[in-house]
């Protein structure tokens, strides 16, 4: 039944295509590759089937990742059991054609040839060699763990390179299968010989080959148990693993052990401006992994049909494990989270509310036997074998609606007037009530007082270098302050510079929404920002903003503590405490103290604007567009308001209306200072035209200081990241201050 209803999802008539939408897909390809790294594989598939992208213009603009139960089009949103498997066989289609590629039918017959057969302690070894699809040609490798005894035992699959896995499911009573399709030995380049006429990815190919192993078991292995089958596998070996679940339900439990992008985590929340593996990095360096469409949306990431996320839902009722690691580079705790909640509704519609779990790991990307034995519990919990712990933790402040309630929270009074002030006078009146506004919005600030610094609290060599941040490049040193309260801050500076008695300018740098690795980046173009400016001269102070990097679990349970404060206001009073740290540094030139700060930096950076009158000037890379009045808008107010609770009182503007101030007012707080706004023109969350209004309400301030020219907008042809041409702007315009 499944099948027959992905067919007719995948067989559904395209609309008919107008010379108007043909033209701008043209034009949408042709600013692509202006705008995008080469990439000699996608050139050649280009040219091989000549496609062009979607008519982006025609597609929904979903800024958020959409939900699973959604209506799709020509559909209604799913509110029974009964309408979730059209519902699965219509998002699967799309996964297909956008993401994955498509797969053929499971073969009638499987040839299984035992390759050696060796008696191990307590267990059987075979080493198989398996045959199938259009005279056989497609093959594949496996080797079979099966435990002394009649059984029938658990069923574990797992990719080559992880048998040491196997070993402990083995020991573990588990029948282990190990098949040859991962990086170490990968068999499913056959599978295109025999399949020609599918255009399957190969991360697809090595999932769907899960299932071939399956079909073994379940004819030839009476010891494998049909009912209890369950599939993981690591990084590239976890996206596969859910693949592998999407597409063959007999998988009975799916473990994605940090898969990250490309796996359960949704492109709209986890990409290149979050410093992850976003979908150009994912398509240039690992051009096979998906299908050559998905690199039509690098930037219009709010444009795809279907998102990653989705792979757990497809899963569902099944049981799946969501593996993260609080530091892992391929991944986010609080995109991870957001993917939990996003399937969490399937499962409960389909009874199985339990069956969804998040296992939060400390450290990097690593793993140990510790991690592979909670998998086993979590497959033994579910095939009912043991009673083993998992309470699903989620760090990350998420539940509007709950902190509303309890904070008794209501929409800020007042808001900002539409037209600018008709001289400085009654600027100065404004300025002051922007800055009453800022103070309420921001919340009820705690007691503090300042911090004594010193050495006490340092961030250790170990965690430096987990976070790779510990090697200066050369030209350039590193030095480290403990600031405000018990706040560990790096300080890069040209080479020399401490101990050479000269003052050099200096940059606070606030950061994106790079969860894991905090001030840096974890996947980039070229060297770290805070090095580059270190090179150009400039003393650049860095540290992780309250829920990244080292900070993360300091955003638990928050609000608990601080329930009518925000965590926009701890991030501004932070760094106003990081400033105080700066200006005391003996080689800083205090007169020429800057900020610049990208996307969530950006905002933590225009707040400080309208409160601290200390920085010289201030860099604002793909800020936050004016609130109010824009489909952008609202999702900014919706994204720092409700989804990340950033600063929750802006939840109230998420369906409409007019905050207490303008974006736009908070810029104007640093009149007549200079500023730089970089905008690029395919910026997703703040497009040109939702921030014009701002810059335009600004620049009627700055003129009233006579220093129009002190308001700079730079709108590249780019999209919403912070590679090294966009870095080269921003230090272009410090060296002209």
């Amino acid at each position: 039944m499944i099948s027959l209803l992905l067919m007719a999802a995948m067989a559904a008539p395209a609309p008919q295509e107008t010379a108007v939408s043909l033209s701008r897909r043209r034009a949408d390809l042709a600013q692509l590759r202006r705008v995008l790294p080469p990439s000699p594989a996608w050139d050649a598939w280009l040219e091989k089937t000549g496609e062009l992208p979607p008519d982006f213009a025609a597609l929904p603009d979903l800024p958020f990742p959409p939900s699973p139960l959604a209506a799709c089009p020509g559909g209604a949103e799913v509110l029974s059991a009964a309408q979730w498997p059209p519902r699965r066989a219509w998002l699967l289609a799309q996964m297909q054609r956008w993401l994955l590629g498509t797969v053929p039918p499971a073969p009638e017959r499987v040839r299984a040839e035992v390759l050696s057969e060796r008696r191990e302690q307590g267990a059987l070894s075979r080493q198989m060699l398996l045959s199938f699809g259009p005279q056989y040609r497609a093959r594949l490798r496996a080797e079979l763990l099966i435990p002394d005894g009649r059984g029938p035992f658990p069923v574990l699959l797992t990719q080559h390179n992880h048998r040491a896995w196997a070993l402990i499911a083995l020991r573990r009573g588990y029948l282990a299968c190990v098949y040859a399709a991962a990086d170490s030995q990968d068999d499913t380049d056959s599978f295109l010989a025999a399949y020609p006429e599918h255009d399957w990815s190969r991360l697809t190919r090595r999932a769907w080959a899960a299932g071939r192993c399956i079909d073994y078991l379940l004819r030839h292995v009476p010891q494998a148990d049909r009912h209890r089958i369950a599939i993981t596998g690591h990084s590239r070996n976890g996206k596969q693993s859910l693949i592998a679940a999407a597409l063959d339900e007999r998988i009975a439990c799916v473990i994605s052990s940090s898969s990250g992008a490309g796996g359960p985590l949704s492109a709209r929340e986890f990409s290149e401006q979050h410093g992850g593996e976003g979908i150009e990095f994912l398509t240039r360096v690992f051009p096979d992994w998906f299908h050559a469409r998905l690199r039509f949306f690098v930037g219009r990431e709010n444009r795809l049909p279907v998102d990653f996320h989705l792979m757990p839902a497809l899963a569902a009722p099944r049981a799946c494990l969501l593996s993260v690691a609080l530091n892992d580079p391929v991944e986010s705790t609080w995109a991870m989270e957001q993917t939990y909640r996003s399937a969490l509704p399937v499962y409960r519609l389909l009874g199985a509310g339990n069956r969804l779990g998040i296992l939060h790991r400390p450290g990097g990307h690593e793993t140990t036997p510790w991690v592979i034995e909670r998998y086993l519990d979590w497959c033994d919990v579910q095939f009912g074998r043991a009673r083993h712990p998992f309470h699903v933790r989620q760090i990350h402040p998420h539940d509007w609606q709950a902190w509303s309630r309890r904070s008794g929270s209501r929409p800020p009074s007042g808001q900002a007037p539409a037209e600018p002030p008709a001289d400085r006078s009654a600027w100065e009146s404004r300025r002051t009530e922007v800055r009453r506004a800022v103070g309420a919005m921001l919340g009820e600030e705690p007691p503090g007082a300042a911090g004594p610094g010193g050495d006490y609290g340092r961030e250790r060599h170990y965690n430096a270098l987990m976070l790779e941040r510990w090697e200066p490049e050369p030209g350039v040193d590193k030095d480290q302050v403990v600031f405000g309260e018990y706040i560990n801050g790096d300080v890069w500076m040209p080479a020399g510079l401490k101990t050479s008695g000269r003052k050099a300018p200096a940059v606070l740098w606030l950061h994106p929404w790079t969860t894991s690795y905090g001030y840096g980046f974890a996947y980039k173009r070229g060297p770290e920002f805070y090095q580059t400016l270190a090179k150009a001269g400039f003393v650049v102070f860095c540290f992780d903003q309250i829920g990244f990097g080292r900070r993360i679990e300091e955003a638990e349970g928050f609000f608990d503590r601080h329930p009518r404060w925000s965590l926009l206001g701890k991030m501004v009073r932070d760094s106003r405490s990081a400033l105080d740290a700066l200006l005391s540094l003996p080689y800083v030139d205090s007169r020429r103290a800057f900020v610049a700060g990208y996307s969530l930096g950006a905002m933590v950076g225009l707040h400080l604007a309208a409160v601290d009158d200390r920085p010289a000037g201030f860099a604002c890379v793909c800020g936050p567009p004016e609130i109010g009045g824009t489909p952008a808008g609202a999702a900014a107010a919706r994204l720092y308001g409700r989804e990340t609770l950033v600063l929750p009182l802006l939840g109230h503007f998420a369906d409409g209306g007019v905050p207490p101030y303008a974006i736009g007012e908070l810029i104007a707080c640093a009149a007549p200072r200079p500023v730089l706004v970089v905008s690029p023109l395919l910026d997703r969350e703040a497009p040109p035209p939702a921030v014009e209004p701002a810059v335009r309400r600004a620049r009627a301030v700055y003129g009233l200081f006579g220093a129009t020219a002190a308001l700079e907008r730079i709108q590249p042809e780019d999209y919403n990241r912070f590679g090294p041409e966009t870095q080269q702007l921003v230090i272009d315009w410090l060296r002209r201050r």
